[in-house]
């Protein structure tokens, strides 16, 4: 994959691709530790098919993921078999989506997730964990209810482990960095399950300001520099990319600035979102230096990452 990029990805957002790619490789033979966000519906588009031996090869030393990238890893591995592919979808109509609803199908684009297969069926254990630690007065980060359940609890799979990307984090105990993780379907359920009182409060799952102090914590544990590919826009790139001047302006420490940036996104930064803020904008927040490489893909990402982890393998 390395001399096909070399060979043909030679102009514009290809020629982009291909020197972040390179880039990226020197970083982490320079014992570069490289956090890698995943925004949109990535775990949808089973990028853990790419991610998961990176993860293993140890190129990949950190996630900060949405909640649905979480959960919906963990959906498929139990219950892939049940999803249903959509080929028509750009033709489908609100009645063809009704008709999705009322089977319990809930569609992502040209994928629709089992409802009772997937959701009900993690509920169910998961719910076990939450009250368990909450007897014990135990609060625990989203991701390590779902380490718990994939190493040590009782899960058919459905799908072959290997392309699971929170598979090889569990294996690996990656750090995994959630912002806003009641964005999501799990999420929803612990608040309804507080609502009617199975539980007594949120308070069994951490935060996100719990796990910005554990970024910061995972930051500053380790000299080596520190890079970050940020797939996607939203909470997911915007949330680890600011615990630099977090530390540096509010907290007064001289930690060093991120050492290596690279972004896909197909998002356009005259729309002042934060999707498609260039790199450059990061430098007046204090988060990245002038001399910082940086590396911006407009592309689609489940076209893009795949490429980018193939080519770091050695």
């Amino acid at each position: 994959m390395r001399d096909f990029i070399s060979r043909h990805f030679l102009h514009f957002n290809a020629g982009a691709l291909a020197n972040c790619s390179e880039s990226l490789r020197e970083f982490l033979e320079d014992d570069g530790r490289l956090l890698i966000t995943l925004a949109g519906a990535m775990s949808t588009a089973e990028i853990g098919k790419s991610l998961a031996p990176a993860i293993r090869s140890q190129k990949i030393h950190a996630i900060c993921c949405t909640g649905a990238n979480l959960e919906e890893d963990l959906f498929r591995l139990v219950a892939a078999k049940h999803y249903e592919k959509i080929d028509d979808w750009r033709d489908f109509s609100a009645h063809d989506d009704e008709d999705l609803a009322n089977r319990g199908m809930n569609r992502v684009t040209d994928i629709a997730i089992p409802e009772e297969e997937a959701i009900r069926y993690i509920e169910k254990p998961l719910l076990q964990l939450w009250k368990d630690a909450e007897a014990a007065g135990d609060s625990r980060f989203p991701h390590e209810y779902l380490y718990d359940l994939l190493l040590h609890g009782d899960l058919e799979f459905d799908s072959d482990p290997e392309d699971s990307w929170l598979v090889a984090a569990a294996d690996a105990n990656l750090p995994i960095f959630v912002p806003g993780w009641e964005d999501s379907t799990l999420g929803n359920i612990l608040v309804a399950r507080v609502i009617d009182c199975t539980l007594q409060s949120p308070d069994v799952v951490k935060g996100g300001l719990h796990a910005m102090q554990a970024l910061a914590d995972w930051y500053r544990e380790d000299n080596s520099p520190t890079g970050m590919l940020q797939v996607g826009g939203g909470i997911a790139g915007d949330f680890p990319i600011c615990v630099v001047p977090m530390l540096r302006q509010d907290v007064g420490e001289e930690v060093p600035l991120w050492s290596w940036f690279g972004q896909i996104s197909e998002s356009r930064p005259s729309y002042g979102g934060y999707s498609g803020a260039p790199p450059n904008e990061k430098i007046s927040w204090g988060k990245l230096g002038v001399d910082t490489p940086r590396f911006v893909i407009e592309s689609d990402a489940t076209i893009v990452l795949p490429l980018i982890l193939e080519s770091l393998k050695n």
